[in-house]
């Protein structure tokens, strides 16, 4: 009986080691670097997250530069990497090469709908979360006058200042919220002296809470809103301790669950095809609290934020999507 145990054990040992050894994660990530403090940072902490509970490695890459992106997608997948995820829509020209070459492998793009059989493609409701923080910026706000930077001028970073633009509207109708793009091309995610500079400008014209959606760019925002002893709102990851006490909040975006998921999913012999929508009623966005900012949301601040998210699950506030019309009725 005890070896019988010790067999089945044993077996069970080795099940599990081969179960692992067929798992090959990787991550490549956008322009920008995994240490961007924002959205690449956040899907590092998922692959992270992922090596510490199961304790399988994964394998990751930070491009330099666009050129390099079907390069080094091609070489994963012909490494055996499985499954691949890509954090970032600028990855979805490679994907649809590369995917059709490897039908075996399991993609995953975040940000981008690629549609193949052998891709899961995670897209955001950037509408729900940013209308929250939006609530929260009126609240704080003492001039009447907000404002948002995005990075690169594309829709989805549109979708941000939207939403963000809805939640300030909903909460004070005389608001004044002021908006700017960093730029039309990729480097507009990683110039953070450009981004204090727009912060510094809208900040003279009576902005006194500035919400960026800029990766890397976003870190000269939040630092020239605190220099300026004005308040700033994050992004993506938790960004509250950057300027501790001077971030009322950060809009996350849960890139970590995605890339979490789409490791664990494989690991499970469980990965899904298709697109998967995230929101507030996913647990896709949210709004970040922590000791940085506690002391700067008070409890009438708190109440409106948390009956907006209700509302919005519920389905008693729908937050305009701006890449449905490229419109913003806000």
């Amino acid at each position: 009986m005890k070896r019988t145990l010790l067999s089945i054990l044993a077996m069970a040992a080795m099940s599990a080691t081969a179960l692992a050894a067929d798992i090959k994660p990787a991550i490549i990530y956008d322009l920008g670097g995994k240490f961007d403090k924002s959205f690449n940072e956040s899907a590092y902490n998922g692959a992270e997250k992922f090596k510490a509970d199961t304790g399988i490695e994964y394998r990751d890459f930070e491009i330099q530069n666009d050129a390099q992106r079907e390069q080094a997608l091609r070489k994963f997948a012909r490494d055996g990497n499985n499954p691949i995820v890509m954090a970032g829509f600028s990855w979805a020209a490679a994907l649809e090469k590369v995917a059709a070459e490897h039908p075996d492998t399991d993609f995953a793009i975040i940000d981008m709908v690629v549609d193949l059989p052998n891709v899961r493609s995670i897209v955001y409701k950037e509408q729900e979360g940013s209308y929250l923080v939006g609530v929260m910026a009126a609240k704080a706000s003492e001039s009447g006058t907000v404002s948002f930077i995005g990075g690169m001028d594309i829709p989805l970073i549109r979708k941000f200042a939207c939403g963000y633009a809805g939640g300030v509207k909903a909460t004070n109708p005389d608001a004044t919220v002021l908006e700017a793009m960093t730029g039309t091309t990729p480097d507009a995610w990683n110039d953070p002296v450009k981004g204090g500079e727009i912060a510094k400008s809208q900040i003279a014209q009576g902005s006194d809470v500035v919400y960026a959606a800029a990766g890397g760019t976003g870190i000269g925002v939040l630092q020239a809103a605190a220099d300026e002893g004005k308040l700033g709102i994050g992004v993506d990851s938790n960004q509250n301790g950057l300027q501790p006490g001077a971030v009322l909040t950060s809009m996350l975006k849960r890139v970590d669950v995605a890339v979490y998921n789409a490791f664990d999913d494989a690991k499970e012999g469980k990965f899904t095809y298709g697109f998967n929508v995230l929101g507030l009623a996913e647990n896709g966005v949210d709004y970040a609290m922590d000791d940085n900012n506690a002391k700067l949301v008070d409890q009438d601040m708190r109440d409106a934020v948390e009956q907006a998210k209700a509302d919005i699950i519920a389905g008693k506030i729908s937050v305009h999507d701006y890449t449905s019309d490229e419109n913003c009725p806000y």
